[in-house]
């Protein structure tokens, strides 16, 4: 392990402690779905400490994947009653679980292409989070697929969102970004928005970050 890799590992443990020490100590208290959605939102600014790394194996298996077992743990189907969230209780019991589930994957996989599994992070994190507030404040005209109800004004933050945020990877990244380049990503963006209507029961942690992984390494990559 190199020393860029322990500082990526330890930069990605303390600030995901903090915003869990956050998020449940503090703003829970008051506010149990919106802390849900803030924890499930800022813990995608780790898609900016990805550069820190350069093996991938320790992106995977150090700094990604330990959250798999430590967000089961946090969640209501935790065998240790104590370490229950009030954070995870709030929402889609596995919705973290499938997070860091989705990080591994795409660490793993595209290593080499960092700004994959940024895109890959900030639609689900940014994207979908955002999306969820915005409808639960604006969403008052509703539809259902799969017995599960969204808001057309989530889907449209989830559009707008996920395009923006999709834009802010590749300039973070210096990739280079033609008007080729952003027609894929309007692309990208509303096949993201359609997943994420369509699927049901937290699964679009899944869904959403790995069509907008695939679907950008089919256009601009592969």
């Amino acid at each position: 392990m190199f020393q860029s890799d322990l500082v990526g590992v330890a930069a990605v443990y303390i600030y995901v402690a903090a915003l869990i020490i956050f998020t449940e100590k503090v703003f829970s208290k008051k506010y149990p779905v919106q802390s849900r959605k803030f924890l499930h939102i800022m813990t995608g600014n780790i898609a900016f400490i990805l550069p820190l790394f350069v093996t991938r194996e320790v992106m995977a298996f150090i700094a990604a994947g330990p959250f798999i077992l430590f967000t089961f743990l946090m969640s209501p189907y935790s065998p240790i009653k104590s370490m229950r969230g009030k954070t995870s209780e709030a929402g889609h019991g596995l919705g973290l679980v499938y997070y860091a589930i989705t990080w591994t994957v795409l660490a793993y996989v595209f290593f080499d292409h960092r700004e994959i599994i940024a895109m890959g992070i900030l639609a689900m994190s940014y994207g979908d989070g955002l999306a969820s507030l915005i409808g639960i404040k604006y969403g008052k005209r509703k539809y259902t697929i799969f017995k599960d109800t969204k808001s057309y004004a989530g889907s449209i933050a989830m559009f707008m969102c996920t395009f923006l945020l999709l834009m802010i990877a590749l300039l973070f990244y210096t990739m280079p970004v033609t008007t080729r380049v952003v027609a894929y990503l309007l692309c990208m963006a509303g096949v993201a928005t359609i997943v994420e209507g369509a699927t049901p029961l937290g699964l679009d942690n899944l869904s959403v970050p790995f069509i907008v992984a695939l679907m950008y390494w089919l256009f601009l990559v592969g």
